[in-house]
């Protein structure tokens, strides 16, 4: 099942049009500071953001348990990616090598290793002078924090980001 996810973000990424929609889309979700931030992603990244906002946004109207910051926390999840350029075949090699090694990989003093796996606080930490709420960040910081359990919005924001 993870395999197949990894291969269907890996083929998507290969075709990452912003349409005219998605910058709108954007734009009506994020202040001037974000959507700076925002415009700094890598093509690929921002479809990524738009797409797990999308589903996000129907996650939380269909529970009717999410604050209205939702949609913000799922266009900036993966900020912290701007602190080092992941491309497609990155992502994959280090997905595969921290299967391989058992985890272990992310011990490596790389860079590319530690965006890939810390860049939920690194964007935390890029955002704080945002106006985001402590909520926001927190469930930035941890998007990939499997650990935490019973929030139903991390659970949202996880399982939206693993399905886009």
């Amino acid at each position: 099942m993870a395999f197949l996810y990894r291969a269907r973000q890996f083929f998507w990424s290969l075709d990452s049009r912003i349409s005219k929609e998605d910058m709108e889309y954007v734009e009506r979700n994020l202040n001037d500071k974000e959507y700076e931030l925002f415009s700094r992603l890598s093509k690929q990244e921002q479809k990524h953001s738009i797409r797990v906002a999308r589903d996000v946004d129907a996650e939380c109207s269909v529970e009717g348990t999410c604050s209205g910051e939702m949609t913000k926390i799922a266009l900036l999840h993966d900020i912290g990616k701007l602190k080092g350029r992941l491309n497609s075949i990155d992502k994959s090699i280090l997905v595969i090598a921290d299967k391989v090694s058992k985890g272990r990989i992310r011990s490596l003093d790389l860079k590319k290793v530690d965006v890939y796996f810390n860049h939920g606080l690194m964007g935390s930490e890029m955002l704080k002078d945002c106006g985001l709420s402590e909520r926001a960040l927190f469930l930035i910081e941890n998007h990939h924090n499997h650990g935490i359990e019973g929030d139903r919005e991390m659970d949202i924001l996880m399982k939206c980001d693993s399905r886009n």
